[in-house]
C-alpha cells in the first residue's frame, strides 16, 4: 500500500493552475466541479509522476 505524502500534495496543489484554486470558491456548482476535478487531475498526475519515477529507480536493468 503506497503512503500519501502531505508534501507531494502540497506540491501539487501549488502547481496547479491558478484558475482551478480561484473556482472553488466560485458560487456556480458545474464552475466549482470543474474546478474540483482540475485540482484532482494536477494531484494525480503529480503523484503518478512521483511513483513512477521513484520505481524506475528501483529497478534493475536486465541483461540482453
Amino acid at each position: 500500500m503506497t503512503r500519501l505524502d502531505k508534501n507531494a500534495i502540497a506540491d501539487a496543489l501549488l502547481s496547479a493552475p491558478g484558475w482551478a484554486k480561484l473556482g472553488l470558491t466560485e458560487p456556480r456548482e458545474h464552475l466549482r466541479i470543474d474546478a474540483a476535478m482540475e485540482l484532482a487531475g494536477a494531484v494525480v498526475d503529480h503523484l503518478s509522476t512521483s511513483a513512477a519515477s521513484a520505481i524506475a529507480g528501483e529497478q534493475q536493468a536486465l541483461a540482453l
